[in-house]
């Protein structure tokens, strides 16, 4: 029995020493179904999802520390590795997704408060420990190896303190309510710029650079989820303007970005789309488990959370049966990417076969 439990718990440290950085995707794109189930008001739905991922986020957190104290030169390299050091950043976007989900789902304000000082404190962290690397390592690969889609990961985790921040905002009362829409309004700026900075470089990578669907990884879905989570966080921002003054003077100027960042997300449906297509169909590039398929469901929940927000916030009735057609199949590939890593664990849990015995046929 001692042997039997010795090799699970190496097992389960081996794990760890192979822990993703993006792993966080699977609290985010849990999270954000739960919270546009709630919105739907599926509480059905929404509660047992909240559940999961709470549960998930622990146990993350503990493999992540984990694998920090015992393979912290791993942690380290991937950190500062142009396409994984980006993956970090589902830490933050969990986390304040997480906290968002306690504000709302289980109106517990404090521990939403909380999570929100974690995730900023994360998010000052990575930006300029990643950011800083990225810039002063000698050894650099070139545009067409060094960036994906998974950049754009630093937009989400600007956008969920945007997001956190502004649901907190509208619950609690002066002094600190006009402070924290400022912040989520700065936020929700710098993160409108980012994406405007870093997609650029993809795009240009995109079109100017040979691409094999090798290339084309899930986390390119987050071209679209930046945006719709930029569109929830200005359709929050719209919300709460009636008590920041500050905020009621920028209202045009809130509607109209809100409206852009949905277009321009929606944009990017079709076209990644036609791309999967080209990549698992017409290329048949194998379709099997990633933990950077997490990256690829949260979009599809956000988009449908952000345009609820967005149509409630400015009055867009004919937009209702948005959320209504995404959501459903935001689910559908939840649990299309749940079964694969309960397969994927229950594959690593498994005990080696004993060898065969000498002499055998």
């Amino acid at each position: 029995m001692a042997t039997r439990s010795q090799g699970l718990l190496a097992r389960i440290a081996e794990g760890a020493a192979d822990l993703s950085p993006a792993s966080f995707g699977m609290v985010m794109a849990t999270g954000i179904i739960a919270l546009a189930a709630h919105r739907q008001g599926w509480a059905a739905l929404a509660r047992p999802m909240f559940a999961i991922d709470v549960t998930a986020w622990l146990v993350l957190w503990t493999l992540t520390a984990f694998r920090l104290l015992r393979h912290s030169r791993r942690f380290l390299a991937d950190l500062v590795d142009h396409l994984r050091g980006p993956g970090f950043f589902t830490m933050v976007a969990g986390t304040a997704i997480v906290g968002s989900e306690f504000t709302l789902l289980a109106d517990d304000l404090r521990t939403g408060v909380a999570m929100w000082f974690g995730a900023l404190a994360l998010w000052l962290l990575l930006t300029y420990t990643v950011f800083a690397a990225f810039t002063i390592k000698e050894d650099k690969p070139p545009l067409d190896r060094g960036i994906s889609g998974g950049w754009l990961l630093a937009v989400v985790a600007t956008q969920s303190l945007a997001v956190l921040g502004a649901l907190i905002a509208a619950r609690i009362g002066q002094p600190w309510r006009l402070e924290l829409n400022f912040f989520a309004l700065s936020m929700w700026l710098w993160g409108g710029m980012l994406y405007i900075w870093m997609m650029s470089l993809i795009f240009y990578r995109y079109t100017f650079f040979r691409f094999s669907p090798g290339d084309l990884a899930p986390p390119y879905w987050i071209n679209m989820g930046a945006m719709a989570i930029s569109t929830l966080a200005g359709s929050l921002l719209i919300h709460n303007a009636p008590d920041a003054p500050f905020l009621q003077s920028l209202l045009p100027f809130l509607k109209g970005f809100t409206v852009f960042y949905w277009a321009t997300g929606t944009w990017w449906i079709p076209m990644l789309l036609v791309l999967a297509c080209w990549r698992y169909v017409y290329k048949r590039h194998p379709l099997r488990y990633d933990p950077l398929y997490w990256g690829a469901i949260f979009p599809l929940g956000m988009y449908a959370a952000s345009t609820r927000e967005m149509a409630e916030a400015m009055g867009f009735e004919f937009l209702h049966w948005v959320p209504e057609v995404f959501l459903p199949v935001a689910l559908a590939t939840w649990a299309t990417a749940a079964i694969g890593l309960a397969r994927q664990i229950a594959r690593k849990l498994k005990p080696a076969a004993p060898p065969a015995p000498s002499g055998a046929a």
